[in-house]
C-alpha cells in the first residue's frame, strides 16, 4: 500500500496511512481500516496484520476514527482530542500548532533527561499523544479506547534441532531483506557489526549479486570499526563507500537534525546515521536497509549476560542471603574492605528486582535530580514516573504468558531499544536524508521465530546470541562473528574537550538552556569546567542530550521558558 497524498493539515485529513500493511482481506488501506471499524472486535481482526505501518481514519466530523500501529510503532503515529474530534498525524508538532495550541509538557521534558528520549504515550507538547507498538484504538466521540493487539508470547523450550533451527533461520533471513529490497539500487548500512554485515551478505544471497554498502567512521580511538565494514564488504563483494565524521560536522550539523525531529531526540548517534544516509542518496541510493533488531531478538546486548550473572543471587539460599551475606557485607565495616566491596555492590544491586535494577546506573539519577534542575521545574514534574512506565511496560510483558528474565528483558527492549529509540533514529536521520527505509529483524516470520527458541540459543552461559551466530558460522566473516558489540557509538565528549568550535558550540547550547528554567545554571558550569574534561566518554552524553533539547525548542519553541 503506497502513502497517500495526504493534506498538510492534520484537521483536514480524513485518512492516513504510512508505510505497507500485510494480509486482511481488504484490498486497500481505506476499505481495511473500515472493516476493522466496523468489527464487532477490531483487536481480535488487527492481530492477522503484519507489516512496517502507521494507518488512521476518521469520519468526515472527526467524531469516530480509528488509529492503527504495527507491532513496533515503526512510524510513528499520534493524535490529540480537540473537543469532540480526534486529530491525527505522524508528527506530534504538527498537531500541536492546531488551536488552541498545546503546551510544552514539563514531565515530557523530565522524561527526556531520563530516557533521552520521550517514550509514547507521552510527546513533548501537553495533551498530543504516541500511540504506542502494536496497539490500535477507537475513537466515539467521546473517549479513545486503546488496546494492545499484540504481545509477545515466548514458548522456551527445553531443547531443539540446531541444524534444522539454523536452515529454518537463514531461509527466514533471505526471504525478510529480499522482500525489503524495492527494485531501487540495493544498498545497506553497514557498521562492521553481525546485523549489519548478515543484510549486506544476505542481499547478495537474495539478488545474486552484491549490494552497495555504506559506513561511516571516527577518528577517534575505541569509536572507530571501519576494519570491521572492510572485512565485511571484501566478503561479500560490495560496491563499499565510507564517511569518517568529524568534529566540524556536528557544529553544521546538529541543529539541522536536532530541529528535524517532531520532538527532542537525544540518541547521539543520530547525526552518524544521518551523514551515512545522506552519503548513499547522494550516490543515487533511494532506500537503505537497516540491521536494527538483531540483538534485542537473539539475545545480542551485553546487560543481558550481567543481569544473568545478577539473578544468582536468587539461588543462593536464603537463610545463608539474610543471615550471613547481608547483614556482614551491607551492615558491618567488613563490607568497606577492598576485597568486600565488589561482593557488597553485588549484593546491592542484586536485591534490586527487574527492571528497576537496569536503572541503577541511570545518569540522571547518579547526577542527582536535585542537583540538575531548577526548583521551580522539579515541582512541576513525578520523578518516580519514568520507573512506573518501565515496571507497565515489564509487566505487560509479563502478562502475556510465562517467560524467563532474559526474555521479559527482550521484550522489555523491544519497547525503549528499538521503538523509543533505534527505529526512530534510523527512521527520522534517512527521512531528512531523503532515503527510505526498511527493516528485515522486524519481519514478523523472523519475530515469531525467536519467540520459539530455547534460552541457551540467545544466551548460552555468558555468551550473547550463540544460536545467531553459529547459525551463520562460515557465512559471516569469523573476525565480525568473534568482535565486540560497538555500533555507530560518537566520540562526542572526547571531540568537545579537543576541538575548540565544537567545545565553544555546545557552551553557547547550554548556557542557553540554563536561562530556560529547567536546568540549573551551576550545573551547567560544573557539567562544563569539571565532569566533561574528567570524564568525556561519560558525561559528554549529558552535554549531548542538553544541547540538542536546547537546539531543538530554538527551532520549535525560541521563546520558551519556564516559570
Amino acid at each position: 500500500m503506497n502513502e497517500p497524498n495526504a493534506p498538510a493539515d492534520a484537521s483536514a485529513r480524513a485518512s492516513l496511512l504510512t508505510g505497507t500493511i500485510e494480509g486482511g482481506a481488504a484490498a486497500d488501506g481505506p476499505s481495511l481500516l473500515r472493516a476493522l471499524q466496523d468489527a464487532a472486535d477490531p483487536w481480535a481482526a488487527a492481530a492477522g496484520l503484519h507489516g512496517e505501518f502507521a494507518a488512521a481514519q476518521a469520519s468526515a466530523d472527526g467524531r469516530r476514527g480509528l488509529l492503527l500501529t504495527d507491532r513496533f510503532a515503526t512510524h510513528g503515529l499520534c493524535w490529540r482530542v480537540i473537543g469532540q474530534r480526534v486529530h491525527f498525524a505522524v508528527r506530534a508538532d504538527e498537531l500541536a500548532a492546531l488551536a488552541p495550541r498545546a503546551e510544552i509538557d514539563a514531565q515530557a521534558l523530565f522524561d527526556y533527561f531520563y530516557f533521552h528520549v520521550i517514550p509514547s504515550p507521552r510527546t513533548i507538547f501537553r495533551g498530543v499523544y504516541r500511540l504506542e507498538p502494536g496497539t490500535l484504538a477507537r475513537f466515539d466521540g467521546e473517549r479513545l479506547e486503546q488496546r494492545r493487539y499484540w504481545n509477545p508470547r515466548f514458548t522456551e523450550p527445553a531443547s531443539a534441532d540446531f541444524d534444522k533451527l539454523a536452515a529454518q533461520f537463514r531461509t527466514l533471513l533471505k526471504d525478510a531483506v529480499a522482500s525489503r529490497l524495492d527494485g531501487t539500487k540495493p544498498a545497506c548500512f553497514l557498521s562492521g557489526g553481525t546485523d549489519s554485515s548478515t543484510v549486506a551478505g544476505m542481499i547478495g544471497q537474495a539478488l545474486g549479486r552484491a549490494g552497495a554498502t555504506y559506513s561511516i567512521g571516527f577518528e577517534a580511538e575505541g569509536y572507530d570499526e571501519m576494519q570491521y565494514a572492510r572485512i565485511a564488504a571484501k566478503r561479500f563483494g560490495t560496491e563499499h563507500h565510507e564517511y569518517y565524521v568529524t568534529p566540524e560536522d556536528l557544529v553544521s550539523g546538529i541543529a539541522q537534525v536536532a530541529g528535524s525531529y517532531d520532538q527532542p531526540f537525544g540518541n547521539s548517534s543520530v547525526v552518524p546515521a544521518y551523514y551515512c544516509a545522506k552519503m548513499a542518496r547522494e550516490d543515487g541510493v533511494s532506500r537503505l536497509i537497516a540491521g536494527d533488531g538483531g540483538d534485542e531478538f537473539f539475545g545480542g546486548n551485553v546487560r543481558y549476560a550481567k543481569q544473568r550473572v545478577f539473578g544468582y543471587y536468587d539461588q543462593v539460599p536464603g537463610v545463608l542471603r539474610r543471615g550471613l551475606l547481608e547483614p556482614v557485607l551491607q551492615g558491618t565495616p567488613v563490607g568497606a574492605l577492598p576485597l568486600a566491596r565488589k561482593g557488597r555492590s553485588y549484593i546491592e544491586q542484586a536485591r534490586v528486582p527487574l527492571p528497576d535494577r537496569m536503572q541503577m546506573y541511570n545518569l540522571l539519577l547518579r547526577l542527582g535530580p536535585d542537583n540538575i534542575f531548577e526548583r521551580g521545574f522539579l515541582a512541576q514534574v513525578d520523578a518516580g514516573d519514568p520507573l512506573r512506565q518501565q515496571r507497565a511496560v515489564w509487566q505487560q510483558a509479563a502478562q502475556a504468558g510465562p517467560a524467563s528474565p532474559l526474555n521479559l528483558m527482550l521484550a522489555y527492549d523491544w519497547r525503549y531499544t528499538l521503538t523509543e529509540a533505534d527505529l526512530r533514529k534510523v527512521r527520522g536521520s534517512t527521512e531528512l536524508a531523503g532515503v527510505s527505509t526498511a527493516f528485515p529483524f522486524l519481519d514478523h516470520r523472523l519475530v515469531d521465530f525467536s519467540l520459539g527458541l530455547p534460552l541457551s540459543y540467545k544466551l548460552k552461559g555468558h555468551k550473547l546470541r550463540w544460536f545467531f551466530k553459529e547459525a551463520l558460522r562460515g557465512f559471516l566473516p569469523d573476525e565480525i562473528l568473534a568482535k565486540k558489540k560497538q555500533g555507530f557509538g560518537l566520540p562526542f565528549g572526547v571531540w568537545a574537550n579537543r576541538h575548540p568550535a565544537l567545545k565553544d558550540f555546545a557552551t553557547d547550547a547550554l548556557q542557553s538552556l540554563a536561562t530556560r528554567g529547567i536546568v540549573r545554571a551551576d550545573f551547567i558550569t560544573t557539567l562544563l569546567k569539571e565532569h566533561l574534561p574528567a570524564h568525556p566518554g561519560y558525561y559528554g552524553e549529558m552535554v549531548w542530550v542538553s544541547m540538542i533539547l536546547e537546539h531543538w525548542l530554538r527551532r520549535h519553541a525560541p521563546g520558551y521558558r519556564l516559570g
